[in-house]
């Protein structure tokens, strides 16, 4: 083999006291014979030197000075000797240049890089073993070992007659640099017979070790996450209550001191329920926790007159609020107020354009805000009459006098700005028949101005009639709301006074069955009907039940008159439809399971008999 001798000079970078750079240049020279040019190239390149020949020249012209490294050509293999570490990722893009592997027995010699790279089945997990076929028929397992034993730590050799074992290496990542020998030709020492030769294909392999490792791995790390999981749970979790303490004599006299005490009731009552559902309560300690049940049922009056205070307390503040919103409302009533005496013409006319816009702008913004107060005010009237039972259906009548009060005042007030808007409106036209008067007798040419303000006058007496046709339609409506007033009021009356002779007439005739002699009626001697609600109740129902002939149960009706008023109650609507027998008749319809009890309309029946 013909060696080659370079010398190579090593340059020495350092710097002078002057901060100004030197070169030093050491001539010690080194003798490094070289079999490849390519190789030792590649080494210079892994140092970070340009390769250079005996005359200086380099001996590869792909070296770059920025980089420090020649292009194409990997600085480090992970197949080299001595580097037990995981190669670094390659990038897909870069082309990798597989170098001639030497070994005791053997040599490997790289792919042809034109070929693609060898294919590989899906990589199992957990994957520690590899399959290696197309081995020389001459390869022994020392063989094996000499190639393989650089990827990593070996634990078991399978090795089969037909030229391909399996090796398991001792951790994963080992597998990745087995793989990178696929492809690779393999010669047995310098023969070239056919069985001292070969094409390794190195391939992921399927190893039930490997699998229930991993799967053993998985657990344990499930495990951990669970432990994690829990532990941060519990460092989560809100701290449990105190535990409550035995029953005993001396822990009874001091519960029953704490039912005492307002501050400490919410604890003792606690207390006292935990022990009464653990069942601490026998012959002997009964008088005991009859006392304490004593002493918790004092506090009901208590938290009966406190929330009777509280809703006193609500409705007190509820009432300040009407109120002081209502003096808010008759203080922007009294602004507006004037504001329209200010439009009328008397006043309105000593004022400049500009204060007359003020003024008009002013008077809008008053308006508004007065519309806003007044719609809320209506509304919490509309909510406390929604809330009204039936025994306040006197109360009624005032909040609907209130209200057309309230539109009596806007209508007056649209009429007084109409009449205003009027005079208004007669002062522009008389101003500008004077124009005119003025401009027929004068030449045109003395007095150009008065075609301008002539023409102002127009516009402003146009602006003025639009406005007029506003209030004026607004007036309409007002009028037309007031008349409406109007009617549901005399509704109401006229609703008042049904009423109440529906009540004089259930009056007379409870009279008349006092001193009536039917037996039937003796029994009656006192008048089921009582107040006017109940007549109401009974109109009601028999009119629901004539609208159902099979009859309805007493749910069935009860739902139907929640839905007029909350406060009526199922026990009382039976006692009154049990009360009278002439108009009501309770019947079982169903067999079995559906077996209920239905009311029926029987009112011309009694009739009748009565």
């Amino acid at each position: 083999m013909q060696r080659d001798f370079i010398w190579l000079w090593v340059y020495e970078i350092g710097f002078a006291a002057d901060n100004s750079r030197t070169l030093n240049v050491d001539s010690t020279a080194m003798t490094l014979p070289m079999s490849d040019p390519t190789a030792w190239a590649t080494a210079m390149n892994n140092l970070g030197m340009a390769p250079l020949g005996i005359a200086g020249q380099p001996i590869l012209p792909d070296f770059d000075p920025a980089l420090g490294m020649m292009t194409g050509i990997p600085p480090i293999t992970p197949m080299m000797p001595g580097l037990g570490i995981v190669p670094p990722p390659i990038p897909p893009d870069m082309p990798v240049v597989k170098e001639i592997i030497h070994c005791k027995s053997c040599t490997l010699f790289p792919p042809n890089p034109n070929l693609p790279p060898p294919a590989t089945r899906e990589r199992p997990p957990g994957c520690k073993t590899v399959f290696v076929g197309g081995l020389p028929e001459n390869g022994t397992e020392q063989i094996i070992v000499e190639m393989f034993e650089q990827c990593g730590e070996i634990i078991a050799i399978r090795k089969s007659k037909k030229n391909f074992c399996h090796i398991r290496f001792a951790e994963e990542y080992m597998v990745d640099k087995a793989l990178y020998l696929s492809g690779y030709r393999i010669r047995l020492g310098s023969s070239t017979d056919k069985k001292d030769t070969g094409r390794l294909h190195v391939d992921f392999a399927q190893a039930r070790d490997d699998l229930y490792e991993w799967e053993c791995k998985q657990r344990m790390l499930a495990r951990e996450e669970r432990h994690r999981r829990r532990m941060e749970e519990e460092r989560l979790r809100p701290p449990s209550p105190p535990p409550v303490v035995h029953y005993s004599d001396h822990e009874c006299s001091v519960v029953a001191e704490k039912l005492k005490d307002d501050s400490k009731f919410s604890e003792a009552v606690q207390t006292l329920l935990t022990w009464i559902e653990r069942g601490e309560v026998n012959r002997r300690s009964a008088n005991n926790f009859y006392s304490m049940i004593q002493s918790a049922n004092s506090h009901v009056r208590r938290l009966v007159n406190e929330k009777a205070a509280h809703e006193k307390d609500m409705e007190e503040a509820k009432e300040k609020f009407k109120q002081a919103l209502s003096g808010i409302l008759i203080q922007f009533e009294q602004i507006v107020a004037v504001y329209h005496s200010a439009s009328k013409q008397k006043a309105w006319d000593h004022f400049t354009k500009a204060q007359r816009k003020n003024i008009s702008v002013w008077c809008k913004q008053a308006e508004e805000i007065r519309n806003i107060h007044n719609d809320e005010l209506m509304g919490i009237r509309r909510e406390e009459e929604m809330e009204m039972s039936d025994d306040e259906i006197e109360e009624t009548t005032e909040t609907k006098e209130t209200e057309e009060s309230a539109l009596v005042s806007q209508a007056e007030a649209l009429k007084e700005e109409n009449d205003s808007l009027r005079w208004q409106l007669d002062a522009y036209r008389n101003e500008v028949e004077l124009l005119k008067q003025e401009q027929g007798k004068a030449p045109k040419e003395d007095d150009p101005n008065k075609e301008q303000q002539l023409k102002l006058l127009q516009q402003a007496l146009q602006g003025m009639q639009q406005h007029l046709l506003k209030v004026q339609e607004e007036y309409k409506r007002k009028e037309a709301e007031l008349e409406k007033v109007k009617d549901d009021k005399l509704q109401m009356e006229k609703m008042l006074e049904n009423l109440k002779e529906k009540e004089s007439c259930a009056s007379v005739l409870c009279t008349s069955s006092q001193d009536s002699d039917y037996p039937l009626e003796k029994t009656l001697n006192s008048s089921p009907i009582k107040s006017e609600r109940d007549i109401l109740l009974v109109g009601i129902i028999s009119t629901f039940l004539h609208v159902h002939p099979f009859g309805a149960s007493i749910e069935y009706i009860c739902s139907y008159l929640h839905r007029l008023d909350n406060k009526i109650c199922t026990s009382d609507v039976e006692s009154l439809m049990s009360k009278l027998q002439h108009t009501f008749r309770q019947e079982m319809t169903g067999v079995g399971a559906s077996l209920e009890k239905r009311w029926k309309f029987c009112g011309f029946e009694g009739l009748k008999l009565t």
